[in-house]
């Protein structure tokens, strides 16, 4: 928890470091949502004057970019394999494992389309393994923009489900579903309905990367 100030203190004005800073805004957003993450509500959050935060960051913009940079600065770099296509997904695998950890990140990076710096040699690690499966750049590029969409999506698709289950009194419209399904109509997913919740946990993200990715590099240039 980051250390607060005391409010009555009196005298030269607490100093607060660029560390505390994020981990202040990290504690907001886990309690809050990034959404809700102001410099004021942040300032006060830490017992500073919002005049102190503008001592380390322009804006509330600059801070979610501070905040994606330092949960990038966080993204290892693996070995890179000597296959293309093994590259692609090592650093693909390394972007979704990073963000699941922080769900929040991949929030802002859908909403906001900001981008943590630190984390671009993913990004050219993928791009530039595609082109060496034979894809133009622009195919490169369209390689990644589709990995991105589906890591983000499974993502944010796992973590509003983890918080919904975690939520008191809050009805299950899935399972109802299913347990009013008409075995007539719908014969297929009316047999898989008592083991749909075990299906629905199960991590099936690395399979569903690899045909994504053998999928997309096989079938080669679609900008043309």
């Amino acid at each position: 928890m980051t250390k607060r100030t005391d409010p009555g203190r009196t005298g030269r004005p607490p100093s607060t470091s660029r560390a505390q800073i994020l981990a202040g805004a990290r504690e907001l957003i886990d309690s809050d949502g990034w959404e809700k993450l102001t410099i004021r509500r942040l300032a006060s959050h830490l017992g500073v004057g919002a005049a102190t935060l503008y001592s380390h960051v322009r804006d509330r913009e600059d801070l979610l970019v501070q905040l994606l940079n330092d949960r990038a600065a966080e993204l290892a770099h693996p070995d890179m394999p000597e296959d293309p296509m093994e590259r692609v997904l090592v650093a693909a695998t390394a972007i979704h494992d990073t963000l699941a950890a922080a769900p929040w990140a991949t929030e802002i990076l859908i909403a906001d389309d900001l981008v943590g710096d630190d984390a671009l040699w993913a990004v050219e690690a993928i791009v530039a393994a595609g082109i060496e499966c034979g894809l133009s750049p622009i195919a490169a590029a369209d390689l990644y923009r589709s990995i991105w969409y589906f890591t983000a999506g499974e993502i944010l698709v796992r973590s509003h489900s983890a918080r919904r289950a975690a939520e008191q009194n809050r009805p299950n419209y899935r399972d109802a579903a299913f347990e009013g399904l008409d075995a007539d109509r719908l014969p297929t997913l009316a047999s898989l309905a008592g083991q749909w919740p075990q299906i629905a946990r199960r991590d099936t993200y690395r399979a569903g990367l690899r045909a994504l990715v053998d999928g997309l590099i096989r079938r080669g240039d679609t900008d043309s």
